[in-house]
């Protein structure tokens, strides 16, 4: 039986969640796709994640559009499993291309259709009473959601999911983060409340922020809600010393060559997780100069979003060097900025060879374009982890 027959008889079950996974061929472009129902502005829709090794780019379809869709992607795998609200199917395709389809009925159905809405399970759902989320207004006493908030709300809960999908398959008992830059401290409470309310995980929090003020005011609310694993500190990223152990960083909207310091600090503390969303990248911006590619640079609003993702794609692959798999993320923050892009870096064994290419594609554009941004300078200047493989 053709795949599209089988697609065809699939398809008619409504279905929650569409994976294809097993790459025919290690060149593929992708490593894995999902199909998963979205609604946006009143219109069910399906998005489509793409993941390769380092990032994960994301498309809109119609529903309609769907079986077109998986036909095109599926050339590139050799398996699929269909997670439906009646049944579940995998799908595979032998080297000879050979099809061989199981399938076996959900003992527990979810009740969806795609075409009406569609509520998302959300890690804080409405219901909760959630002192921080009460006091930021989006959630009302009794914990429903303001609905001016609703946007805050869905944004709060990408966060969360983010930490979740990174912490999913590590048996923690105990968690020790540090925060830097961590102003107001919204998404850091929130970060407690999911690590010790919901995980039941010991969580020892410490936030760090130049703001004497905004230290004072964190500590008094940590003291509020009774949260003990949790402290401020006034001090700067680029020289603050820890000696204890550290599994996860976060950085979120530090400012400039900031970020590089503290992503430089979790790389020397080797803490498995980090968690950054750059912020006000203007180094390179004064740095870049080409001959080659003046289109790029003549232009201010151009050059300065150009500069912005070179930074960030730089410090993708310095993460990758210092032996980190390192993916790039769309992450719309709390205050709606166009700056959305999240690294996200787990420690894990990654290859000479993958090292060796990050280091050299570094080489080339900072080469081609007269940078040399901070991080790529403070690893120079430490030798860092010379058998992580060092840049220079």
């Amino acid at each position: 039986m053709e795949l599209k027959k089988v697609l065809e008889q699939t398809l008619k079950d409504s279905f929650v969640k569409i994976i294809l996974s097993n790459p025919a061929k290690k060149s593929n472009d992708y490593q894995r796709v999902v199909f998963m129902g979205k609604q946006v502005k009143g219109k069910m829709i399906v998005q489509i994640e793409k993941f390769t090794d380092k990032q994960v780019f994301h498309e809109n379809i119609d529903m309609e559009n769907v079986l077109d869709r998986i036909l095109e992607l599926m050339i590139d795998f050799k398996q699929l499993n269909y997670f439906g609200n009646e049944k579940e199917t995998e799908i595979k395709i032998s080297k000879k291309g050979q099809i061989f389809v199981s399938s076996h009925e959900v003992k527990h159905p979810i009740r969806i259709n795609l075409e009406h809405n569609r509520k998302k399970n959300y890690i804080l759902q409405e219901g909760m009473v959630i002192a921080p989320l009460v006091d930021l207004g989006i959630f009302t006493k009794d914990g429903k959601i303001v609905h001016a908030m609703y946007d805050k709300y869905k944004q709060i809960n990408r966060f969360l999911e983010l930490v979740e999908d990174v912490i999913k398959n590590y048996a923690y008992e105990e968690i020790n983060i540090l925060d830097f830059g961590c102003g107001k401290s919204y998404l850091t409470f929130i970060l407690y409340y999911y690590l010790v309310e919901i995980k039941k995980i010991k969580a020892t929090i410490i936030g760090l922020d130049l703001k004497k003020d905004v230290i004072e005011n964190c500590n008094k609310i940590a003291e509020k809600y009774g949260y003990r694993g949790m402290h401020f500190e006034i001090g700067d990223i680029q020289n603050f010393k820890y000696t204890d152990k550290v599994d996860m960083v976060i950085t979120l909207h530090a400012c400039d060559t900031a970020t590089d310091f503290a992503l430089f600090n979790a790389m020397e503390w080797n803490a498995r997780f980090i968690l950054s969303v750059p912020c006000c990248q203007h180094e390179l911006n004064a740095q870049i100069k080409t001959e080659d590619y003046e289109i790029l640079t003549k232009y201010g609003l151009i050059k300065e979003r150009i500069s912005a993702l070179f930074t960030d794609a730089i410090r993708a692959n310095c993460l990758t060097i210092a032996g980190y798999k390192t993916q790039v993320i769309e992450f719309i923050d709390m205050a709606h900025s166009p700056k959305n892009i999240l690294l996200r870096a787990v420690k894990q064994n990654i290859s000479d060879s993958k090292k060796q290419d990050a280091k050299k594609e570094i080489d080339q554009l900072c080469n081609q374009f007269s940078l040399k941004p901070t991080l790529v300078e403070l690893m120079k200047k430490q030798e860092f982890n010379k058998k992580e493989g060092n840049i220079g």
